[in-house]
């Protein structure tokens, strides 16, 4: 089930959707103004191929700040999958309003919906690749590779599609990437990844409870001394599938099985992410989810009726 869009997707639209409208709309709406004034329409959006559909929770929030009185209604929740031609929601009111609003809508919806179809798609990859191993299905998680303004946003996107959210930003959770560990080795503090266990559990203390902590490793010799430290995850870094089952084991020697996952990176795409998946790692991250996601195509359909007085 998708977590819900709350408080903090909410206040991330309300930015963006302030920045759209701003940019967009300027001084007014000088081809909307050519229109009737009470014209009123209804205009469908409709899927125009296969997509796991996201965004519908922040068409009335859309509307509203072109047209306060436009009426909303959502066929499909996020995360639904819509097979093409079918109609993912609906616009009630003014004329003028609906098309001032319509392609800020559609850049939303497209590239939320975008994200969520392909994150299903790895998703689905990665089950098939762990039936196919018999092990267990691996997480899929996002990474911090977002468009600047949109994480929030672009995050619940992929939960729609299946996914898991990776680390928000470098102040919720500790992930000591190469350039940290190469910077403490040529500062002369020894062997780097030694040295850091006191500075770990400096981290989980301000991280508070719940604070989450991961050392990235390139070699299997440097997995050995990571597994020594106290974590909850290893981000193995471009590894092939072979040094991933070898990490695997590796880990469960040291009887750390359930308690130090073990999470796959680096250039994995829909044709290799089965094949990670079968190697029994926990976690798989992808900056393709969000850095690299097609936008979804939905149309918008507009049909004029009845001129009303106002």
């Amino acid at each position: 089930m998708t977590e819900p869009a709350g408080q903090r997707e909410m206040d991330n639209l309300r930015r963006l959707l302030a920045l759209a409208v701003a940019e967009d709309l300027g001084d007014g709406d000088v081809s909307g103004e050519l229109l009737p004034a009470d014209l009123q329409a209804e205009a469908t959006f409709a899927a125009r191929h296969e997509l796991v559909f996201c965004g519908g929770v922040f068409l009335a929030k859309i509307a509203a700040a072109y047209d306060e009185r436009i009426v909303t209604d959502v066929a499909v929740t996020d995360g639904s999958t819509a097979a093409a031609g079918v109609e993912l929601a609906r616009w009630r009111g003014a004329a003028r309003g609906i098309l001032a609003a319509e392609r800020v809508a559609l850049n939303f919806l497209q590239h939320l919906s975008g994200i969520a179809t392909t994150t299903r798609r790895f998703v689905d990859a990665a089950r098939a690749g762990a039936a196919a191993g018999g092990v267990a299905t691996p997480e899929i998680l996002d990474t911090r590779k977002t468009t600047p303004g949109w994480r929030d946003l672009e995050k619940y996107a992929v939960r729609c599609g299946g996914g898991r959210n990776h680390r928000r930003g470098l102040y919720d959770a500790v992930l000591v990437k190469d350039n940290h560990l190469g910077v403490l080795a040529r500062s002369g503090s020894g062997d780097a990844l030694a040295g850091l266990a006191e500075r770990l559990d400096q981290a989980r203390r301000r991280l508070g409870p719940g604070g989450f902590v991961e050392v990235e490793v390139d070699t299997l010799e440097q997995l050995a001394g990571a597994l020594a430290l106290p974590l909850d995850a290893v981000l193995l870094d471009n590894m092939s599938c072979e040094q991933m089952r070898r990490a695997v084991s590796v880990r469960d020697a040291a009887g750390l099985a359930g308690r130090v996952k073990l999470e796959a990176s680096g250039g994995i795409t829909l044709a290799t992410v089965g094949a990670a998946a079968a190697t029994s790692v926990d976690r798989i991250s992808v900056g393709a989810l969000t850095h690299s996601a097609a936008a979804a195509d939905i149309g918008l359909d507009v049909e004029l009726g009845q001129a009303t007085c106002q």
